[in-house]
């Protein structure tokens, strides 16, 4: 499963997730990074937060990082996505990982 989040500090927060101090993944622990963008301007990251939190941006961010997630042990949940791509009339979303 993937999390997608702002923080202005970025250390202090993969510290905060991984110390139990965010509900939303405690149970998830721990947590590793792959993958990171740096914006010069609040409003810009928390745009591109947004995107990364619909059903676009999970299946775009997905796929930039295929080779990362297979790597990781997602293989079988990854491969469903792509197959899910190959059916254009396919109008079901599922979020795999």
């Amino acid at each position: 499963m993937l999390y997608v989040g702002y923080s202005s500090n970025l250390a202090n927060r993969l510290i905060k997730h991984n110390s139990g101090g965010v509900k939303s993944t405690a149970n998830r622990r721990p947590l590793k990074l792959i993958f990171c963008e740096f914006y010069l301007f609040k409003e810009d990251a928390r745009k591109r937060e947004m995107y990364f939190k619909t059903t676009a941006g999970k299946k775009a961010l997905k796929y930039m990082l295929r080779s990362t997630l297979f790597t990781l042990g997602y293989a079988e949940k990854v491969s469903f996505i792509f197959e899910e791509d190959d059916n254009p009339k396919s109008s079901t979303t599922k979020d795999f990982i």
